[in-house]
């Protein structure tokens, strides 16, 4: 475990905005050394200008779903620092789709697969080894999503199957960073808590132009955070707002306890994992989350 995060090197992707704010702002009043990994330059700029004044902070345009941008990353990061102690694979969009299963499009899969599952196995694939051979205790997290890792959302199905694979992948990865005596360890995120207010409501704004979609399936307007939370409250369900600060401390002292699973209300998590066992069980359909 690393308990103490004073001057620990820390390497956030997604980290300018949203979840990815709140973590670097933690890891920050932690003392850590912490750089920002994001895709949105402008954002990265604003962020690194913000919080410069507040510890050892640098920025670097990265594209997850880019093997060779990640390398630059990891290279970029162990030139400066030596070391990578907290890797936070946290950069993730929607699918931009919505709907039906059998109305999203090809380029919906490999969007969103490319930044939520390869921008994982990207940060694995470029840190680990480089994590490994330094000697120095480190730890991997993986930004998940209870909307798949838990159990899936029927009506965003592509994005829901992308973090269905992160909770397995990092279950795998934590499993053999152990058995083969690594000093390195893997956890997986749970975003939790309440309604998460981040950059993943206009995640289109950085959709390729080569991957934009090529028909409207869902005509009408696009649903907003607000649109959400007033249909949440309308329907008498929890309409609280998490505060991203206070969540990106809650990571931190999870990660500092030791846990594999971070995540608020894994109880509930548990029960809803039970009742999908017993179905499974009978051969039947699992129950999903009921939003």
């Amino acid at each position: 475990m690393i308990t103490d995060l004073r001057d620990r090197v820390a390497v956030v992707t997604g980290g300018a905005s949203g979840i990815g704010r709140g973590i670097v702002e933690a890891l920050l009043d932690e003392g850590a050394r912490v750089v920002i990994a994001d895709v949105e330059e402008s954002a990265l700029e604003v962020a690194v200008s913000e919080l410069e004044g507040r510890g050892d902070l640098t920025g670097v345009r990265t594209d997850v779903s880019d093997f060779a941008s990640v390398e630059t990353l990891a290279k970029t990061v162990f030139e400066r620092h030596g070391a990578c102690h907290l890797l936070f694979n946290n950069a993730g969009v929607t699918s931009g789709g919505g709907g039906l299963p059998w109305e999203q499009e090809p380029n919906d899969w490999k969007w969103c697969f490319g930044v939520n599952v390869f921008g994982v196995a990207n940060g694995v694939l470029a840190f680990v080894p480089r994590m490994i051979e330094s000697g120095e205790p480190g730890v991997v997290i993986n930004t998940s999503s209870g909307d798949g890792g838990i159990a899936p959302v029927p009506y965003a199905s592509v994005y829901a199957a992308s973090k269905a694979a992160i909770s397995c992948y990092t279950e795998a990865l934590a499993h053999q960073l152990e058995d083969n005596g690594t000093n390195v360890r893997a956890a997986v995120f749970y975003p939790s808590g309440g309604l998460l207010d981040t950059g993943l409501w206009t995640a289109q704004r950085n959709r390729p132009p080569e991957l934009a979609r090529e028909k409207q399936h869902a005509p009408g307007p696009v649903l907003t955070f607000a649109d959400f939370r007033e249909r949440l409250a309308a329907a008498g369900k929890n309409a609280d707002v998490v505060d991203l600060l206070e969540l990106g401390r809650f990571v931190l002292d999870q990660l500092k306890q030791g846990r594999f699973v971070i995540g608020h209300d894994l109880d509930e998590a548990g029960a809803l994992l039970h009742a999908r066992a017993d179905a499974i069980a009978r051969g039947q359909l699992p129950p999903h989350h009921d939003l």
